[in-house]
């Protein structure tokens, strides 16, 4: 299965969040089902891995995906960008046929 990956200024502000709060092993990145198109993306710093949990390394951050999620984002590249006022995650996932016009969900 391939990886997810983490670009670097999405590795930097992961990093940067989990020395801010404290603790934390990484971030899980999930799928869960919602939305008009049938899929959302679930994003959380981690505080633990579950022994079923999936590990990638990247830029030196742990990205944890759930084995039955792993599915919808194998090839995943996860960056994290200013555009103006806004900023925040965008995902890169090879496996999205169609997403709604809201942009919150996505099916496959």
């Amino acid at each position: 299965m391939e990886a997810v990956k983490l670009t670097p200024s999405a590795a930097k502000h992961v990093a940067a969040h989990l020395a801010k709060r404290g603790k934390g092993v990484g971030l899980r990145l999930g799928v869960r089902t919602s939305g008009c198109s049938g899929l959302a993306y679930k994003l959380e710093y981690a505080d633990d891995v579950r022994p079923e949990d999936i590990q990638f390394e990247c830029h030196g951050v742990k990205v944890i995906v759930d084995p039955k999620s792993l599915p919808y984002l194998a090839g995943t590249e996860l960056d994290f960008a200013k555009e103006g006022l806004n900023e925040g995650f965008k995902f890169n996932n090879p496996n999205v046929r169609d997403s709604c016009g809201c942009g919150e969900s996505f099916n496959v």
